[in-house]
C-alpha cells in the first residue's frame, strides 16, 4: 500500500509564495513521474508541473516562471515552490505519482488528498 501526503497549502496574499510538500510512502520500488494538479471550484483539473524520474521538468504555461517542481528521491518526496501567487491560482492543489510497488509490478497511479491554496487580492 502507498500513501501519498501533502503538506504547505495555506491563506497568502497575492504576490506571495507557498511551498507544498508531497511525500510517498509504503511499499515502494520506483518512482516514476510526479505531478501536482490543481482544480478551482467550477473548473476542470489541470496538470500545474511534472518532474519525471530523470529529472525532465514541464509547466503549465500560465505557472512557467513563477512556479518550480523538485524532487527529492531520497526522501520519495516531490515540491511545489509558488512564487509571484496570483488569485487566479487559488485552487485544490494534489500531487500525484506513478509508482511501482516491485520490480515485477506494472506502474500504478496514487494521489494525494489535496490541499487547499488561496490567494487573495
Amino acid at each position: 500500500q502507498v500513501q501519498l501526503v501533502e503538506s504547505g497549502g495555506g491563506l497568502v496574499q497575492a504576490g506571495g509564495s507557498l511551498r507544498l510538500s508531497c511525500a510517498a510512502s509504503g511499499s515502494i520500488f520506483s518512482i516514476n513521474a510526479m505531478a501536482w494538479y490543481r482544480q478551482a471550484p467550477g473548473k476542470q483539473r489541470e496538470l500545474v508541473a511534472v518532474a519525471t524520474s530523470g529529472g525532465a521538468t514541464s509547466y503549465l504555461d500560465s505557472v512557467k516562471g513563477r512556479f518550480t517542481i523538485s524532487r527529492d528521491n531520497a526522501k520519495n518526496t516531490v515540491y511545489l515552490q509558488m512564487n509571484s501567487l496570483k488569485p487566479e491560482d487559488t485552487a485544490v492543489y494534489s500531487c500525484n505519482a506513478l509508482i511501482k510497488s516491485s520490480s515485477w509490478s506494472r506502474p500504478s497511479d496514487y494521489w494525494g488528498q489535496g490541499t487547499q491554496v488561496t490567494v487573495s487580492s
